[in-house]
């Protein structure tokens, strides 16, 4: 294996929740400076940064902030926009940076105060978006967009408001195991039946959180990494999937980017679904989730659902998926929600996670969402 070969040296994720002492950019700094010491290196040793962006904070060159800030002066610096799929993008192309030779060491950023520093006003931008003239005049909102697919999936392949239930009750005792997760009270069936309507079958707990908190994750190259203290967890493969923008224009509501970016990400890897050991998917809505698994190859269709209320999906389960509590649960702060599967799966392989550990993990897989289901990344993370 060639010694540039992209490992995972260094993680780290804040305390997420609300924060009100925190801003845009201590965050940053907390995240990007513990995975820089979690790695055992100095923050000299970091020569390509990738960021993503801020709602609070909306620095056109917030990386060179970030940078100037902690005295970095990296040769390679850059941010990208994509949504909730961009954590799982900043790990690709530090991949590509590693890989090619160009950098040795590069930190992937991402941190929001969205809870706290925004309020309300997040979700007035979140309620803006969709196409100015074919959807925006129709009332268009992010859960009444992912709504459309539950809907469809209910119609073509069974799915039932007892299924979506069943991920946020397993994803709030994942998080009750979990020493910064924003929400740890239990939760029950009845509880997420209960919950507000929000846009028709999706209803409060079957949304994730908005969060203020940060995350975190250095990619080096494996001989660089050598030498340094915490076990590197190698970047076995990384597919990405675009379809569309705008959900009126996806070429499916079955079938979406995910499909190919996992083959890929297996593919490169050289492994199968059934070697993935936990799963660690973009969560933003309890559907989203259960439609990914189908769409990715990891459940056939119609058969997530019943699985998540058999139980497979638990920490001992059959198929341990979001053992952090996910978006539900553990937290969503902007591009750092995404970083936070990332992050947990590396935990998982370093077997970090104490009572939420899953048993003799070897293989993980980590996905990012962005849009509506309209871009993905995928990853296959091992133990070396």
């Amino acid at each position: 294996m060639s010694s540039k070969k992209a490992v995972i040296s260094g993680v780290y994720d804040t305390k997420v929740g609300a924060l009100p002492e925190s801003t845009c950019m201590s965050l940053h700094t907390e995240a990007g400076l513990g995975a820089i010491q979690d790695a055992g290196l100095k923050v000299s040793d970091v020569d390509g940064l990738l960021t993503a962006y801020s709602f609070t904070s909306p620095q056109l060159m917030l990386g060179a902030v970030f940078a100037e800030y902690v005295g970095m002066y990296p040769k390679v610096s850059a941010s990208i926009s994509m949504g909730g799929a961009t954590a799982g993008l900043l790990v690709a192309h530090a991949v590509a940076l590693v890989e090619s030779g160009m950098c040795r060491h590069v930190l992937c950023l991402t941190a929001d105060n969205r809870m706290t520093g925004l309020g309300d006003k997040v979700q007035a931008a979140l309620a803006s978006v969709g196409h100015p003239q074919y959807e925006q005049p129709y009332g268009m909102s992010v859960p009444s967009a992912f709504a459309q697919a539950a809907q469809v999936y209910m119609h073509e392949f069974g799915l039932t408001h007892e299924h979506m239930a069943a991920v946020a009750v397993n994803q709030r005792a994942n998080a009750a195991k979990h020493p910064n997760a924003h929400m740890k009270k239990p939760i029950t069936m009845e509880d997420v039946a209960k919950s507000k309507m929000v846009a028709s079958p999706l209803r409060v707990l079957d949304c994730c959180l908005v969060s203020d908190g940060g995350a975190a994750v250095l990619v080096s190259a494996r001989e660089a990494a050598r030498d340094l203290p915490k076990t590197a967890v190698e970047i076995m493969g990384v597919g990405e999937g675009h379809t569309h923008e705008h959900i009126f224009m996806a070429p499916s509501l079955v079938d979406f980017g995910c499909k190919d970016s996992t083959a890929t990400a297996l593919g490169k890897a050289g492994l199968k679904h059934s070697d993935v050991d936990c799963a660690h998917i973009y969560d933003c809505f309890t559907s989203t989730l259960l439609i990914c698994l189908e769409s990715m190859g990891f459940y056939g269709r119609g058969d997530a659902g019943k699985a998540a209320l058999a139980g497979e999906f638990a920490i001992d389960g059959r198929f341990p998926v979001n053992t952090n509590g996910g978006l539900l649960s553990y937290g969503s702060s902007g591009a750092a929600g995404g970083m936070f599967h990332v992050v947990e799966a590396v935990r998982q392989l370093r077997r970090e996670c104490g009572e939420r550990q899953v048993k003799d993990a070897e293989v993980a897989f980590a996905h990012t969402l962005g849009g509506i289901f309209s871009g993905h990344c995928s990853m296959v993370l091992g133990r070396l």
